[in-house]
């Protein structure tokens, strides 16, 4: 039988695709490794002793904030939450968008500074678009990185 790992996977669960949970719950099994949702508002999960779920109030940055507080050196979070990520990588953790972006010390800050000019411009009244659609090439890339974050692990 194998050991359980120690390291976690942590997911910002408010936003998180409905498929990209999938594949989280499968990889949970798989490989023994403790995943946690947390959300601001109720969530299923199948049952399983490697997942679990905490649901945090309402507001602004509370589910961030419970992750950044949890997290350990070296955890994953599963977040499209730039500001998040950064906190992650600051505390040690690593983190990967539902997209399959790897965030790392190397690309953080200048996607910090996109989001905010970004932000910035649509205060301004300019019509920026939403997200590109969710496409298999994002799943695919989510996926292989994590299998390579869980082989390492």
């Amino acid at each position: 039988m194998k050991i359980e790992n120690q390291l976690k996977i942590w997911v910002d669960a408010d936003a998180c695709p409905v498929v990209i949970k999938e594949i989280l719950f499968k990889a949970a099994n798989r490989t023994q490794t403790q995943t946690t949702l947390v959300a601001n508002h109720a969530m299923h999960l199948p049952p399983s002793r490697y997942l679990n779920f905490i649901q945090v109030n309402a507001g602004f940055d509370v589910a961030d904030n419970e992750i950044v507080k949890r997290l350990n050196a070296g955890d994953l979070v599963i977040t499209s939450d730039i500001p998040l990520a950064d906190e992650v990588i600051t505390k040690g953790g690593l983190a990967l968008s539902p997209r399959g972006e790897l965030f790392s010390k190397d690309n953080i800050k200048s996607k910090l500074s996109m989001r905010d000019f970004m932000e910035v411009i649509r205060s301004s009244g300019v019509q920026t678009g939403g997200p590109k659609p969710f496409s298999q090439a994002d799943r695919q890339a989510f996926a292989n990185h994590l299998d390579r974050w869980l082989n390492q692990a």
